[in-house]
């Protein structure tokens, strides 16, 4: 069965809620680290608990949502090895997979998407990297830039 990470503060409960249901739907397992109610967490923790456990191994990708997805994201993107993507519609969602082969996206449990988020996630899941040379070349200069 394929395996998914999830985590998420206080201002995208509900959100994650249905993303975890919805992943489930698929036949995901879901390792859901998040919280369940809106008790204040902070984000970098989250996101932070998220990028590790992922990077044990096993996992197909992560989802982080927070109030706006930008603060989860920016933090998972500190994490060698970590690539999250933060979609605005389905496209953005496809394209971050196809050409960056991001391994993490967040959404944002405030935030009024033009398209819903699980059709997002949908676009993001369904979609294969591309092996196209420069895809390829670009994810390695972009990978080299953390060190």
């Amino acid at each position: 069965m394929k395996k998914v990470v999830v985590a998420n503060d206080q201002g995208a409960v509900e959100l994650t809620a249905s993303i975890v249901e919805h992943l489930k739907k698929q036949g995901f397992e879901v390792n859901y680290l998040g919280i369940g109610e809106p008790v204040s967490v902070d984000y970098p923790d989250m996101a932070k608990a998220a990028c590790e456990e992922f990077k044990k191994g096993g996992y197909e990708f992560g989802v982080l949502c927070c109030g706006t997805g930008i603060g989860i994201s920016i933090c998972a993107n500190k994490i060698d090895g970590i690539r999250c993507a933060l979609p605005q519609n389905c496209y953005a969602a496809t394209m971050c997979k196809e050409h960056n082969d991001a391994n993490f996206i967040a959404f944002g449990g405030r935030i009024d998407y033009p398209q819903p988020v699980l059709n997002m996630l949908d676009s993001y899941i369904n979609t294969d990297v591309s092996m196209d040379e420069r895809h390829v070349r670009r994810r390695a200069k972009m990978m080299a830039l953390e060190k």
